[in-house]
């Protein structure tokens, strides 16, 4: 079982940061997750009607995200936070991409919540995954381009592996190799705020709405790291 670390020099930039680690293992995801799609269907209606609207760049949940990228040297209005970059879809045009139900399951909290959100396929996850500063030496593959590799710039962080680099920009974009499909059976999830003072309890309410979104039939658990307590086993 990999451990998620964060590594000593992000805790110290970063103090009041919180993540939820929601680990899933007996996923089944070639069937259908009713409870997503309602949720989907759900917060999508919502928007419709104007009861509700994803948090923007305004709000200090996205605005936090933007002041980070441009502490380790990136534009987050040309490379977004997850976050930002799916709600401004779902504002736009109405609803949110259907790619399985694990996926679906953590872009509606994201969304919901206005938290930064991803997961990885732990079975092609390499060793331990540190939370950290990349030294420009490492190697990335974005999802859906698999025949692509990058570079993250020095200083940036990421997630990264024995064998390479899980997301970029922190959270901007996940990588190919460990990218979650419907054959996903053991799944990391991530939840991300750097203000836990402000948004802790609301980490903590999307947490325990995502670890709910998966089947019954699926083992789950969640997990928190912060600078406090910077490692937790997956």
């Amino acid at each position: 079982m990999p451990a998620f670390r964060i590594a000593p020099a992000v805790a110290d930039a970063f103090p009041d940061t919180l993540i939820a680690l929601v680990t899933a293992t007996g996923l089944r995801g070639r069937e259908s997750w009713p409870p997503t799609t309602a949720a989907l269907d759900d917060l999508e209606r919502q928007l419709a009607d104007g009861n509700w609207r994803p948090a923007d760049e305004t709000d200090p949940r996205i605005e936090a995200w933007h002041t980070a990228y441009r502490s380790f040297g990136t534009n987050p209005r040309r490379i977004r936070p997850s976050v930002d970059a799916l709600g401004r879809r779902l504002a736009k045009k109405g609803t949110l991409p259907r790619i399985n139900p694990a996926v679906d399951s953590y872009n509606c909290v994201s969304v919901r919540h206005g938290l930064p959100a991803g997961a990885f396929d732990l079975d092609h996850v390499a060793d331990d995954v540190d939370i950290r500063y990349a030294d420009g030496t490492e190697y990335f593959t974005p999802l859906g381009e698999p025949d692509t590799v990058e570079n993250p710039k020095p200083g940036e962080i990421i997630y990264a592996d024995t064998t390479g680099v899980l997301t970029r920009h922190w959270n901007h974009r996940d990588a190919h190799r460990t990218c979650v499909t419907e054959d996903s059976t053991h799944v990391a999830f991530v939840l991300e705020t750097l203000h836990a003072t402000r948004d802790g309890d609301l980490l903590k309410v999307a947490a325990e709405e995502l670890q709910g979104l998966a089947p019954r039939t699926a083992q789950t658990a969640v997990h928190y790291l912060s600078p406090a307590q910077p490692q937790a086993t997956a």
